[in-house]
């Protein structure tokens, strides 16, 4: 069966790089509107071992735009869900996961004893101290990584962009963390962002809630997809075609 499910990608990748892509071991922070796509992306493109990590159970306001957010899996935990839908697509796929939502320097032992083994790691949270811890343990271990900026309050698919963190403009999160990076000395951080301008959503005073769509955040995240199986081939889709023609 599981020859059958890759049969159609075999034909763009190879068959080496579909073996190769069955023994690597991602890490995807964050089961979100992005995040979810990420897992549906990577596992439909052949990982064979993921790590998922998430604190959260899904309720009715993930419904709009996460892929593991049903009526049927209201109120389970999102990495539970997310491992259930994994053995669904993939049953030979391996899959450990942390219910932890991640702190300062001093917490989280385990979970980051464990990703010093992993190939890739997604952040797709939202918590900006989070997010750099993530980054520089990534960027001391040297685990390649990738980020998500901000896809609350935009309406636009097509202003996301893959780009390098330090070359981006108009996200007010990627300037965040560019500033707390340069502190770091990370040079480099590959990052999926907008150039839209965030739209202004009517909000109280007492609760500030970002807007979201379905289709801003899962493109982003199938995007981040391309890019983790890009890089863990380290070839480009132009490249194989060209080989594979000569």
């Amino acid at each position: 069966m599981k020859r059958e499910i890759f049969q159609r990608e075999e034909l763009l990748i190879g068959e080496e790089n579909l073996k190769k892509l069955q023994q690597k071991h991602v890490a995807v922070f964050g089961l979100g509107g992005v995040g979810s796509y990420v897992v549906e992306g990577l596992v439909r493109a052949g990982i064979g071992n993921f790590t998922l990590i998430d604190f959260d159970k899904v309720d009715l306001s993930n419904i709009n735009r996460q892929i593991i957010a049903t009526t049927k899996t209201l109120g389970r935990y999102k990495v539970d869900v997310e491992e259930e839908r994994i053995k669904e697509i993939n049953p030979n796929v391996n899959v450990i996961t942390y219910k932890e939502f991640v702190r300062n320097q001093n917490e989280n032992v385990e979970l980051f004893e464990h990703l010093k083994d992993v190939d890739y790691i997604v952040d797709a949270i939202d918590t900006v101290t989070a997010k750099i811890r993530i980054i520089e343990f990534a960027n001391k271990n040297n685990i390649n990584i990738i980020s998500a900026l901000g896809t609350g309050n935009k309406l636009n698919p097509t202003k996301l962009k893959l780009e390098d963190i330090y070359n981006t403009k108009v996200c007010p999160l990627a300037k965040v963390i560019r500033k707390e990076l340069r502190k770091r000395n990370v040079e480099k951080l590959d990052v999926v962002y907008s150039e839209e301008e965030p739209i202004k959503v009517p909000n109280n005073e007492e609760k500030k809630v970002v807007g979201s769509i379905s289709f801003v955040p899962s493109i982003a995240g199938l995007m981040i997809s391309y890019k983790v199986i890009n890089n863990l081939m380290q070839k480009t889709v132009g490249e194989m075609n060209v080989e594979k023609i000569l």
